[in-house]
Protein backbone atom coordinates (compact mmCIF):
# COMPACT_ATOMS: atom_id res chain seq x y z
CA UNK A 1 0.00 0.00 0.00
CA UNK A 2 1.42 3.40 -0.98
CA UNK A 3 1.83 5.99 1.75
CA UNK A 4 1.34 9.67 0.89
CA UNK A 5 1.92 12.96 2.66
CA UNK A 6 -0.30 15.78 1.40
CA UNK A 7 0.95 19.14 2.64
CA UNK A 8 -1.77 21.78 2.67
CA UNK A 9 -4.10 18.81 2.71
CA UNK A 10 -7.09 20.66 4.16
CA UNK A 11 -7.08 23.32 1.43
CA UNK A 12 -8.99 23.40 -1.83
CA UNK A 13 -6.65 21.24 -3.90
CA UNK A 14 -4.93 19.31 -1.12
CA UNK A 15 -8.18 18.04 0.39
CA UNK A 16 -9.38 16.73 -2.97
CA UNK A 17 -6.00 15.07 -3.58
CA UNK A 18 -6.29 13.41 -0.16
CA UNK A 19 -9.83 12.22 -0.88
CA UNK A 20 -8.83 10.74 -4.23
CA UNK A 21 -5.81 8.96 -2.77
CA UNK A 22 -7.94 7.45 0.02
CA UNK A 23 -10.45 6.20 -2.55
CA UNK A 24 -7.60 4.67 -4.53
CA UNK A 25 -6.41 2.71 -1.49
CA UNK A 26 -3.46 4.85 -0.41
CA UNK A 27 -2.56 5.45 3.23
CA UNK A 28 -2.73 9.23 3.58
CA UNK A 29 -1.28 11.69 6.06
CA UNK A 30 -2.47 15.29 5.84
CA UNK A 31 -0.38 18.21 7.13
CA UNK A 32 -2.02 21.63 7.40
CA UNK A 33 -1.61 24.64 9.68
CA UNK A 34 -5.26 25.73 9.17
CA UNK A 35 -4.19 29.20 8.03
CA UNK A 36 -6.76 31.60 9.56
CA UNK A 37 -7.03 33.64 6.37
CA UNK A 38 -8.48 30.55 4.67
CA UNK A 39 -9.90 28.53 7.58
CA UNK A 40 -11.50 31.12 9.85
CA UNK A 41 -13.61 28.49 11.59
CA UNK A 42 -10.79 26.04 12.21
CA UNK A 43 -10.72 22.46 11.02
CA UNK A 44 -13.43 22.02 8.36
CA UNK A 45 -15.93 19.19 8.19
CA UNK A 46 -14.56 17.93 4.88
CA UNK A 47 -11.30 16.64 6.38
CA UNK A 48 -11.22 12.98 5.36
CA UNK A 49 -11.81 10.77 8.40
CA UNK A 50 -9.72 7.98 6.85
CA UNK A 51 -6.64 10.21 6.58
CA UNK A 52 -4.26 10.89 9.46
CA UNK A 53 -4.37 14.61 10.25
CA UNK A 54 -1.36 16.52 11.57
CA UNK A 55 -1.96 20.16 12.46
CA UNK A 56 1.33 21.94 12.01
CA UNK A 57 3.38 24.31 9.90
CA UNK A 58 5.59 23.15 7.07
CA UNK A 59 8.16 25.78 8.12
CA UNK A 60 8.67 23.96 11.44
CA UNK A 61 11.53 21.53 11.04
CA UNK A 62 10.46 19.07 13.73
CA UNK A 63 6.90 19.02 12.39
CA UNK A 64 8.08 18.30 8.86
CA UNK A 65 10.51 15.63 10.01
CA UNK A 66 7.71 13.78 11.78
CA UNK A 67 5.25 14.26 8.91
CA UNK A 68 7.70 12.75 6.40
CA UNK A 69 8.31 9.60 8.44
CA UNK A 70 7.21 6.44 6.64
CA UNK A 71 6.11 8.26 3.48
CA UNK A 72 6.55 7.08 -0.11
CA UNK A 73 5.16 10.01 -2.11
CA UNK A 74 4.86 13.68 -1.15
CA UNK A 75 2.12 15.78 -2.74
CA UNK A 76 3.43 19.22 -1.80
CA UNK A 77 0.34 21.43 -2.05
CA UNK A 78 1.04 23.61 0.99
CA UNK A 79 1.71 27.27 0.19
CA UNK A 80 0.71 30.82 1.03
CA UNK A 81 -1.27 32.07 -1.94
CA UNK A 82 -3.28 34.78 -3.63
CA UNK A 83 -2.74 38.53 -3.83
CA UNK A 84 -2.01 39.08 -0.15
CA UNK A 85 0.23 42.08 0.61
CA UNK A 86 2.84 40.16 2.61
CA UNK A 87 6.29 39.64 1.15
CA UNK A 88 8.32 37.92 3.84
CA UNK A 89 5.58 35.39 4.60
CA UNK A 90 5.40 34.25 0.98
CA UNK A 91 9.14 33.69 0.88
CA UNK A 92 9.23 32.04 4.31
CA UNK A 93 6.36 29.63 3.73
CA UNK A 94 6.75 28.84 0.04
CA UNK A 95 10.46 29.14 -0.68
CA UNK A 96 12.02 28.38 2.70
CA UNK A 97 9.39 25.78 3.62
CA UNK A 98 10.03 23.85 0.43
CA UNK A 99 13.81 24.12 0.70
CA UNK A 100 13.74 22.89 4.29
CA UNK A 101 11.53 19.92 3.39
CA UNK A 102 13.99 18.85 0.68
CA UNK A 103 16.90 19.32 3.05
CA UNK A 104 15.27 17.11 5.69
CA UNK A 105 14.66 14.32 3.17
CA UNK A 106 18.26 14.46 1.95
CA UNK A 107 19.99 14.87 5.31
CA UNK A 108 17.91 12.16 7.00
CA UNK A 109 18.15 9.92 3.93
CA UNK A 110 14.40 9.37 4.02
CA UNK A 111 13.14 6.81 1.48
CA UNK A 112 10.87 9.19 -0.42
CA UNK A 113 10.13 7.71 -3.83
CA UNK A 114 8.55 10.76 -5.51
CA UNK A 115 7.56 14.39 -4.98
CA UNK A 116 4.76 16.14 -6.86
CA UNK A 117 4.88 19.87 -6.20
CA UNK A 118 2.08 22.35 -6.82
CA UNK A 119 3.37 25.08 -9.10
CA UNK A 120 1.21 27.63 -10.90
CA UNK A 121 0.56 29.44 -14.15
CA UNK A 122 1.74 32.47 -12.14
CA UNK A 123 5.32 31.46 -12.99
CA UNK A 124 4.81 32.87 -16.49
CA UNK A 125 5.38 36.58 -17.05
CA UNK A 126 2.68 36.73 -19.71
CA UNK A 127 0.83 34.16 -21.75
CA UNK A 128 2.14 33.24 -25.19
CA UNK A 129 0.81 35.27 -28.11
CA UNK A 130 0.64 35.35 -31.89
CA UNK A 131 1.94 38.36 -33.81
CA UNK A 132 0.74 38.78 -37.44
CA UNK A 133 4.33 39.46 -38.50
CA UNK A 134 6.40 37.30 -36.15
CA UNK A 135 4.21 34.30 -35.31
CA UNK A 136 4.40 32.77 -31.83
CA UNK A 137 6.05 35.16 -29.39
CA UNK A 138 6.55 35.32 -25.65
CA UNK A 139 5.78 38.87 -24.54
CA UNK A 140 7.27 40.35 -21.40
CA UNK A 141 5.10 41.68 -18.60
CA UNK A 142 3.21 44.85 -19.45
CA UNK A 143 4.80 47.87 -17.81
CA UNK A 144 3.07 49.95 -15.17
CA UNK A 145 3.46 52.96 -17.47
CA UNK A 146 1.55 51.17 -20.25
CA UNK A 147 -1.23 50.13 -17.89
CA UNK A 148 -1.55 53.60 -16.42
CA UNK A 149 -2.40 54.80 -19.92
CA UNK A 150 -5.26 52.32 -20.02
CA UNK A 151 -3.52 50.32 -22.73
CA UNK A 152 -4.38 46.76 -21.76
CA UNK A 153 -3.12 45.10 -24.97
CA UNK A 154 -0.25 42.65 -25.11
CA UNK A 155 2.27 43.93 -27.64
CA UNK A 156 4.75 41.94 -29.69
CA UNK A 157 8.21 42.10 -28.06
CA UNK A 158 9.77 42.46 -31.54
CA UNK A 159 7.59 44.99 -33.40
CA UNK A 160 5.34 46.32 -30.59
CA UNK A 161 2.15 45.58 -32.54
CA UNK A 162 -0.90 44.16 -30.69
CA UNK A 163 -1.05 40.37 -30.49
CA UNK A 164 -3.66 37.68 -29.99
CA UNK A 165 -3.51 35.12 -27.20
CA UNK A 166 -2.06 31.66 -27.87
CA UNK A 167 -1.74 28.52 -25.71
CA UNK A 168 1.31 28.81 -23.46
CA UNK A 169 3.75 25.84 -23.59
CA UNK A 170 6.04 24.85 -20.74
CA UNK A 171 9.11 26.17 -22.55
CA UNK A 172 7.76 29.73 -22.33
CA UNK A 173 10.01 31.98 -20.19
CA UNK A 174 9.26 31.98 -16.47
CA UNK A 175 10.02 34.72 -14.02
CA UNK A 176 7.17 35.37 -11.68
CA UNK A 177 5.94 38.95 -11.75
CA UNK A 178 4.23 38.88 -8.34
CA UNK A 179 5.70 37.83 -5.01
CA UNK A 180 3.49 34.74 -5.07
CA UNK A 181 4.58 33.93 -8.63
CA UNK A 182 8.22 34.41 -7.72
CA UNK A 183 7.95 31.94 -4.85
CA UNK A 184 6.18 29.43 -7.10
CA UNK A 185 9.18 29.65 -9.43
CA UNK A 186 11.33 28.97 -6.36
CA UNK A 187 9.26 25.96 -5.35
CA UNK A 188 9.27 24.24 -8.72
CA UNK A 189 12.92 24.96 -9.50
CA UNK A 190 14.03 23.81 -6.04
CA UNK A 191 12.11 20.55 -6.31
CA UNK A 192 13.11 19.73 -9.89
CA UNK A 193 16.78 20.62 -9.35
CA UNK A 194 16.91 18.70 -6.06
CA UNK A 195 15.30 15.67 -7.67
CA UNK A 196 17.94 15.53 -10.38
CA UNK A 197 20.75 15.93 -7.84
CA UNK A 198 19.62 13.21 -5.45
CA UNK A 199 17.93 10.88 -7.94
CA UNK A 200 14.37 11.16 -6.63
CA UNK A 201 11.65 11.53 -9.31
CA UNK A 202 9.89 14.89 -9.13
CA UNK A 203 7.18 16.65 -11.13
CA UNK A 204 6.04 20.29 -10.94
CA UNK A 205 2.41 20.80 -11.92
CA UNK A 206 1.66 24.30 -13.17
CA UNK A 207 -2.00 24.64 -12.27
CA UNK A 208 -4.31 26.99 -14.12
CA UNK A 209 -6.96 28.88 -12.10
CA UNK A 210 -8.44 26.22 -9.84
CA UNK A 211 -11.93 26.43 -8.40
CA UNK A 212 -14.63 24.23 -6.94
CA UNK A 213 -16.20 23.10 -3.66
CA UNK A 214 -14.12 23.98 -0.58
CA UNK A 215 -12.62 27.09 -2.14
CA UNK A 216 -12.45 29.46 0.79
CA UNK A 217 -15.32 31.94 1.15
CA UNK A 218 -13.23 33.82 3.72
CA UNK A 219 -10.09 34.63 1.74
CA UNK A 220 -10.68 37.78 -0.34
CA UNK A 221 -7.32 37.62 -2.11
CA UNK A 222 -7.57 34.43 -4.10
CA UNK A 223 -10.06 32.75 -6.44
CA UNK A 224 -12.02 35.08 -8.71
CA UNK A 225 -14.98 32.68 -8.89
CA UNK A 226 -15.28 32.59 -5.09
CA UNK A 227 -15.00 36.39 -4.90
CA UNK A 228 -17.69 36.94 -7.55
CA UNK A 229 -20.00 34.48 -5.75
CA UNK A 230 -19.67 36.10 -2.34
CA UNK A 231 -20.14 39.57 -3.81
CA UNK A 232 -23.31 38.65 -5.69
CA UNK A 233 -24.78 36.73 -2.76
CA UNK A 234 -24.39 39.91 -0.71
CA UNK A 235 -26.12 42.05 -3.35
CA UNK A 236 -22.86 43.60 -4.52
CA UNK A 237 -21.51 43.84 -8.06
CA UNK A 238 -18.47 41.86 -9.18
CA UNK A 239 -15.44 44.11 -9.58
CA UNK A 240 -13.45 43.61 -12.78
CA UNK A 241 -9.87 44.78 -13.14
CA UNK A 242 -8.68 46.41 -16.38
CA UNK A 243 -11.63 46.14 -18.81
CA UNK A 244 -12.74 42.64 -17.84
CA UNK A 245 -11.66 41.19 -21.19
CA UNK A 246 -8.58 39.45 -19.80
CA UNK A 247 -8.78 35.69 -20.08
CA UNK A 248 -7.95 32.80 -17.78
CA UNK A 249 -7.84 29.04 -18.07
CA UNK A 250 -10.05 27.51 -15.36
CA UNK A 251 -9.72 23.99 -13.95
CA UNK A 252 -12.20 22.20 -11.71
CA UNK A 253 -10.50 21.00 -8.56
CA UNK A 254 -11.33 17.30 -9.04
CA UNK A 255 -9.57 17.40 -12.42
CA UNK A 256 -6.49 18.91 -10.75
CA UNK A 257 -6.53 16.17 -8.10
CA UNK A 258 -6.68 13.50 -10.80
CA UNK A 259 -3.69 15.09 -12.56
CA UNK A 260 -1.69 14.69 -9.34
CA UNK A 261 -2.53 10.99 -9.15
CA UNK A 262 -1.73 10.39 -12.82
CA UNK A 263 1.75 11.91 -12.65
CA UNK A 264 2.46 10.20 -9.32
CA UNK A 265 1.75 6.79 -10.80
CA UNK A 266 3.72 7.29 -14.01
CA UNK A 267 7.37 8.06 -14.76
CA UNK A 268 6.56 9.66 -18.13
CA UNK A 269 6.79 13.24 -16.86
CA UNK A 270 9.45 12.87 -14.18
CA UNK A 271 11.81 15.82 -13.90
CA UNK A 272 9.53 18.17 -15.80
CA UNK A 273 7.31 21.21 -15.27
CA UNK A 274 3.84 20.31 -16.55
CA UNK A 275 0.88 22.55 -17.38
CA UNK A 276 -2.50 21.43 -16.04
CA UNK A 277 -5.48 23.28 -17.47
CA UNK A 278 -8.50 23.14 -19.71
CA UNK A 279 -6.73 24.56 -22.74
CA UNK A 280 -9.51 27.12 -23.05
CA UNK A 281 -9.22 30.82 -22.20
CA UNK A 282 -12.38 32.47 -20.85
CA UNK A 283 -12.86 36.25 -20.46
CA UNK A 284 -13.28 37.26 -16.81
CA UNK A 285 -16.40 39.31 -17.61
CA UNK A 286 -17.95 36.15 -19.09
CA UNK A 287 -17.21 34.26 -15.87
CA UNK A 288 -18.98 36.98 -13.88
CA UNK A 289 -21.98 36.77 -16.21
CA UNK A 290 -22.16 32.96 -15.95
CA UNK A 291 -22.10 33.11 -12.15
CA UNK A 292 -24.78 35.79 -12.06
CA UNK A 293 -26.97 33.77 -14.41
CA UNK A 294 -26.52 30.58 -12.40
CA UNK A 295 -27.36 32.38 -9.16
CA UNK A 296 -30.28 34.25 -10.70
CA UNK A 297 -28.73 37.49 -9.44
CA UNK A 298 -28.36 40.08 -12.16
CA UNK A 299 -26.06 42.87 -11.02
CA UNK A 300 -23.85 44.54 -13.61
CA UNK A 301 -20.13 44.34 -12.80
CA UNK A 302 -18.16 47.44 -11.90
CA UNK A 303 -15.13 48.43 -13.95
CA UNK A 304 -13.02 51.30 -12.62
CA UNK A 305 -9.93 50.97 -14.81
CA UNK A 306 -7.99 49.50 -11.90
CA UNK A 307 -5.14 47.08 -12.47
CA UNK A 308 -2.59 44.99 -10.59
CA UNK A 309 1.00 45.42 -11.81
CA UNK A 310 2.58 42.15 -12.86
CA UNK A 311 -0.73 40.47 -13.64
CA UNK A 312 -0.81 38.74 -17.00
CA UNK A 313 -3.45 39.71 -19.56
CA UNK A 314 -4.10 36.30 -21.08
CA UNK A 315 -3.17 32.77 -20.08
CA UNK A 316 -4.35 29.59 -21.74
CA UNK A 317 -2.39 26.46 -20.87
CA UNK A 318 -0.95 24.33 -23.65
CA UNK A 319 -1.72 20.89 -22.21
CA UNK A 320 -0.03 18.82 -24.91
CA UNK A 321 2.61 17.49 -22.50
CA UNK A 322 0.26 16.12 -19.85
CA UNK A 323 -2.22 14.79 -22.42
CA UNK A 324 0.50 12.90 -24.28
CA UNK A 325 2.42 11.86 -21.17
CA UNK A 326 -0.29 10.44 -18.92
CA UNK A 327 -3.51 10.73 -20.93
CA UNK A 328 -4.89 13.59 -18.86
CA UNK A 329 -8.05 15.31 -20.07
CA UNK A 330 -10.32 17.55 -17.98
CA UNK A 331 -13.73 16.05 -17.29
CA UNK A 332 -15.65 19.04 -15.92
CA UNK A 333 -16.46 22.05 -18.11
CA UNK A 334 -16.68 25.54 -16.64
CA UNK A 335 -20.46 25.82 -16.56
CA UNK A 336 -20.85 22.45 -14.83
CA UNK A 337 -18.05 23.24 -12.42
CA UNK A 338 -19.49 26.63 -11.50
CA UNK A 339 -22.88 25.05 -10.82
CA UNK A 340 -21.27 22.48 -8.56
CA UNK A 341 -19.42 25.19 -6.68
CA UNK A 342 -22.62 27.19 -6.26
CA UNK A 343 -24.40 24.11 -4.88
CA UNK A 344 -21.66 23.89 -2.28
CA UNK A 345 -21.54 27.60 -1.44
CA UNK A 346 -25.31 27.69 -0.90
CA UNK A 347 -24.81 25.14 1.88
CA UNK A 348 -22.40 27.43 3.73
CA UNK A 349 -23.73 29.66 6.46
CA UNK A 350 -23.05 33.37 6.84
CA UNK A 351 -21.47 34.04 3.45
CA UNK A 352 -20.02 37.55 3.78
CA UNK A 353 -18.21 39.92 1.47
CA UNK A 354 -14.58 40.17 2.52
CA UNK A 355 -13.40 41.69 -0.76
CA UNK A 356 -14.41 45.32 -0.22
CA UNK A 357 -12.22 45.91 2.82
CA UNK A 358 -9.35 43.88 1.36
CA UNK A 359 -9.43 45.84 -1.91
CA UNK A 360 -8.94 49.09 -0.03
CA UNK A 361 -5.91 47.62 1.70
CA UNK A 362 -4.42 46.49 -1.61
CA UNK A 363 -4.81 50.00 -3.02
CA UNK A 364 -3.20 51.56 0.06
CA UNK A 365 -0.20 49.22 -0.27
CA UNK A 366 0.27 49.93 -3.98
CA UNK A 367 -0.78 46.46 -5.15
CA UNK A 368 -3.81 47.81 -7.04
CA UNK A 369 -3.41 50.90 -9.26
CA UNK A 370 -5.80 52.98 -11.34
CA UNK A 371 -5.31 53.95 -14.97
CA UNK A 372 -5.23 57.66 -15.71
CA UNK A 373 -7.24 57.20 -18.90
CA UNK A 374 -9.00 53.84 -18.91
CA UNK A 375 -9.79 52.73 -22.45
Amino acid sequence: MKRALVTGGVGLIGSHVADLLVREGWTVRVLDNLEPQTHRRGKPAWLNARAEFVEGDLTDRATMHAALAGIDVVFHQGAYGGYMPEIAKYVYVNSFGTAQMLEIIREENLPIKKIVVASSQAVYSEGAATCPAHGLVFPTVRTVQQLRRGDWAVHCPICDEPTTSAPTPEHAPVGGETVYGLTKVDQEKLVLLWGKQVGVPTVALRYSCTYGPRQSIFNPYTGVIAIFCTRLLNGLPPVLYEDGAQTRDFSFVEDIARANLLVAESDALDGLPVNVGSGCGVPIREVAAQIGEALGIHIAPEIHGEFRPGEMRHLTSDTTRIRAGVGYAPQTDLLTGVRRYLEWIRQQSDVKDYFTEAAQGLKAKGIVHKAARPS
